[in-house]
């Protein structure tokens, strides 16, 4: 066996001979595709349910992957031994044996009964007190049988010894520390060294690292290539050219660089880097587990001058003729594909018996398959009979193939995930296109131009069923036809225009430009396809979506597939409230059972975290009105705020005229809509509306009474007593449609938009329950007498500064005197108020969020930092006005 100074120094000594090279499209040498033949780099929401049933196609079935299928197995395999800790005497430990895995949970077997099955259980590995053989020896603890079997042998001793005997233990890293439980998979971690066998010399190795397991799929690069990604190869793991460190030397092979990257470094850094990776590797050695599934090559039957058919590795969409050229020994060749040109690049393949893409004699011809004649050929029809008198050659028998006629479930017009043969960093979604025998042919969506297609053979490792990428959390490069689809059927946006006078709605409509080309759109069934969807941003917005950015989005959207239209449009109003995970909340209770819907996964950002809900879709173009009615009334919006009808001038509801707090009072928050005429309101339906709000609220101390200017000590006792108070108040029933009913991903977004903090009110005393009535005229005179108490101290702080216009008066020691009830001040009043204090460039905002006095004396600090987006100090120093405001209103208007 060499040493490790052996092999540096013949690698030093002997460079690697330059051979006839075939640029593998996985070392990144390969030409890429140009811009125009590149899969879409769009960022789409791709979804594998949609496209199968757009397209009418099936799925390949998961089990024709046999290197999937292999890499979800566990490290534990049947048969294995272990001790396990007795289910009644934890403190004793007996031999069990393992019967079966799922996952992580292993069935497992005392050692003693036999085939009896009764007594067999479950068990995570994760959390039970298991240990390889030998533990408890180690370890002083007790080997005791369960007392079920305890009397079946007399030496149980002599029993383990002849049990155990020829047995395997399970794994002891496995069963402790960080590898517990892991799959082989799993145990590739970043920075792995693993041994790679060169692509054309059998004989030879060089260490490479892993900079990325995807499922198995690892991204390998060159140890001493670090500052280069040229060079980087993607191959799965259980590829037979992978081995352990070490496994070169024990084999008596050759440790030094591939050819191709030898001349770009002295020998000097070769030796030093391998000398580093040969340290790095013994202090952290990859489990032998990782290598357990690797298939054991067969020897092969080829002799040299042997013609075959061979999938040209270069441009694998072609099948050609090609020859044993040299035999290394009984498990590996090399076969070159026929060149008879002169002066020809021959391309050489390193090959062994069950190699994928080699295919004997005739193969072509027997399946229908057309097979290139080799270049410089003089014939067009080529004939294998004339050709090999001519070469002088004779064919590989079959029998030194696979079974070429094994098609492992795959069918025509099947889907499944594939790599792109010249850019092996991206899989794309890909089609069967035909099946023969053992090969298929592969369409891959993202790609345009005949390169879009290629052979691959059913045993591949670079195919993977649907889905794989979504798993593993990896890109899938989305169709490039279904993206343009999508494109032309939904977002097909017009900005907003001023009609010209004269011109009817109807003309809208049938504007040209909203109708796609039906090129582009395909086949769509009037039954299925929904009209432009419009935007009518001037209509009521309710309190859950943001004005502005409503304002902001496109004017129309379709038409074309319902489900898509409204998926989309959804979306966009998603995007626009204040707090996207409510608004997704809500849209999950929207339903009818007369619908013929589809349910869709929809998405919301908030705050950096993502929250995903299932929402019901209507699929019928006669079902789109009531659908978009529904939702808006789920969202306490005008009927009119997205509908098939364009809203130009006045809305049929006539919700413009209306603030957020009126028109939400008449919705009725998650109740049917009552629709009594617009305008009339009481300031007692307020006060318990608004005591429902507090009692709804999340319990906090008032963030605005901290952040005030300091008040005196008897300000501060009058506020903490009204803090006291506040959480004395019996709670009422919660509103039940956000506890039930509700995914449970979107329980981080709970904060109701309208809560509010209440004004001092009564201190801290018992409290006797009276009738509502009493309990309520009896706070709105405490809440008057404290808050007029809290005013005369304020007042006797400072003398009085010039009144200000119209309707407010202003000391300059805090005290407000209002000249109208905030309950009646329209938008325009709340904003010539701001903009008399020192917020006065936020008063903007209130004009473009209709902000009447209602919701004015309903803000808080949490709410204003949410909705208006004002960071920490701005939003204390407007929310100290806003508490002015109350005070004044408890102390003028409450009684």
């Amino acid at each position: 066996m060499e040493t490790r100074a052996s092999v540096i120094l013949s690698m030093c000594e002997t460079p690697p001979l330059p051979e006839e090279r075939n640029p593998s499209p996985a070392n990144g040498s390969a030409e890429q595709f140009d811009s125009e033949e590149s899969s879409n780099s769009e960022d789409v929401d791709f979804n594998w349910d949609e496209y199968l049933e757009e397209t009418g196609s099936g799925a390949a079935p998961h089990t024709s992957f046999k290197h999937v299928e292999t890499s979800l197995q566990s490290s534990f395999q049947p048969g294995m031994k272990l001790e396990v800790a007795n289910k009644h005497n934890p403190d004793t430990y007996w031999v069990a044996t393992i019967i079966t895995t799922c996952g992580q949970l292993l069935l497992l077997r005392y050692c003693g009964y036999g085939d009896d099955r009764r007594a067999d259980f479950w068990c995570d590995v994760m959390t039970a007190d298991l240990h390889s053989v030998g533990w408890c020896t180690q370890n002083g603890k007790v080997l005791m049988p369960p007392s079920a079997i305890k009397e079946k042998y007399a030496d149980w001793t002599d029993f383990l010894i002849r049990d155990l005997t020829g047995s395997r233990t399970a794994p002891a890293n496995l069963l402790e520390g960080p590898l517990r439980g892991k799959n082989p998979v799993d145990l590739i971690t970043v920075d792995s060294l693993i041994e790679l066998q060169d692509s054309q010399n059998p004989f030879q190795y060089w260490i490479v690292s892993v900079l990325e397991n995807v499922g198995g799929r690892l991204r390998l690069r060159y140890v001493g290539m670090e500052e280069t990604e040229s060079y980087d190869q993607w191959l799965f793991y259980l590829d037979y050219r992978l081995r352990p460190v070490g496994w070169c030397q024990e084999n008596t092979y050759r440790l030094a660089p591939p050819a191709e990257i030898y001349s770009l470094k002295t020998v000097s850094h070769w030796a030093s880097a391998l000398e580093k990776s040969l340290t790095e590797a013994a202090k952290f050695p990859l489990p032998m587990e990782v290598f357990k599934d690797h298939a054991d090559l067969r020897n092969h039957l080829f002799t040299m001058g042997m013609k075959m058919e061979v999938v040209d590795t270069n441009e694998p969409c072609r099948i050609c003729p090609a020859t044993v050229t040299k035999v290394f020994n009984s498990r590996f060749v090399q076969v070159t594909i026929d060149d008879l040109h002169p002066k020809a690049s021959k391309t050489s393949i390193l090959c062994h018996a069950d190699s994928l893409g080699i295919l004997p004699v005739q193969w072509c011809l027997k399946n229908g398959v057309h097979l290139t004649p080799p270049k410089g050929y003089s014939s067009q029809d080529f004939d294998w009979a004339d050709y090999q008198k001519q070469c002088g050659a004779e064919a590989a028998p079959e029998f030194c193939f696979k079974n070429a006629s094994f098609s492992r479930g795959f069918t025509k017009n099947m889907k499944l995930e594939a790599v792109n043969p010249r850019n092996p960093a991206e899989i794309c979604v890909a089609s069967i296109t035909s099946v023969k025998g053992r090969l298929m042919w592969l369409h891959l969506e993202g790609l345009q131009g005949p390169a879009s297609e290629y052979i691959v053979d059913i045993d591949s490792m670079d195919i993977f069923p649907v889905g794989w990428c979504e798993a593993n959390s990896y890109k899938l490069s989305a169709p490039h036809k279904a993206v343009l689809q999508r494109t032309r059927k939904i977002a097909v946006v017009q900005p907003e225009q001023q009609l010209p006078s004269g011109v009817p709605v109807e003309n809208i409509l049938h504007d040209p430009c909203l109708i796609p080309q039906p090129d582009t759109m395909g086949p769509v069934n009037g039954r299925y396809s929904c009209p432009a969807l419009f935007i009518n941003h001037r209509c009521f917005s309710g309190p859950h979506l943001n004005k502005g950015r409503l304002a902001e989005l496109p004017r129309s959207v379709g038409p074309g597939k319902c489900v898509l239209v409204l998926k989309e449009v959804l979306g966009m109003v998603i995007n626009s409230a204040y707090k996207p995970g409510s608004v997704l909340r809500e849209l999950q209770l929207v339903e009818d059972p007369r619908w013929n819907f589809q349910e869709e996964t929809l998405k919301a950002k908030y705050r950096g975290k993502t929250y995903r809900a299932t929402v019901k879709i209507v699929r019928t173009s006669d079902q789109v009105l009531d659908f978009c009615r529904k939702v808006c009334t789920k969202l306490e919006c005008c009927p009119n705020l997205f509908s098939p009808v364009p809203v130009t001038e006045g809305c049929p509801e006539n919700c413009s005229v209306h603030t957020k707090t009126k028109y939400t009072y008449y919705y009725g928050k998650r109740r049917k809509i009552m629709k009594p005429p617009f305008g009339e309101t009481d300031s007692r339906s307020l006060e318990r509306k608004h005591s429902q709000l507090v009692r709804r609220r999340k319990r906090r101390k008032p963030i605005v009474a901290q952040k005030k200017r300091q008040l005196s000590g008897t300000d501060l006792n009058t506020a903490r007593s009204a803090e006291e108070s506040d959480e004395e108040e019996p709670e009422g029933p919660e509103d039940e449609t956000w506890s039930e009913e509700t995914s449970p991903e979107l329980h981080d977004d709970q904060t109701d938009l309208s809560s509010a903090e209440v004004p001092p009110a009564t201190p801290m005393s018992p409290m006797k329950l009276r009738s509502s009535a009493e309990s309520g005229q009896a706070a709105r005179t405490e809440r008057g007498r404290r808050a007029r108490k809290a005013l005369s101290l304020l007042c006797s702080k400072g003398t009085k500064r010039d009144r200000m216009k119209r309707e407010i008066k202003q000391d300059p020691e805090e005290k407000l005197v209002l000249e109208s009830n905030p309950l009646e001040w329209t938008v325009t009043d709340v904003v010539r108020f701001i903009r008399l204090t020192d917020c006065a460039p936020l008063a903007k905002i209130f004009q473009e969020q209709d902000i009447d006095g209602q919701a004015l004396l309903l803000l808080t600090l949490p709410t204003v930092q949410e909705c208006m987006d004002l960071k920490l100090g701005p939003a204390i120093k407007l929310c100290h006005q806003i508490e002015r405001v109350k005070l004044a209103f408890y102390a003028q208007y409450a009684n």
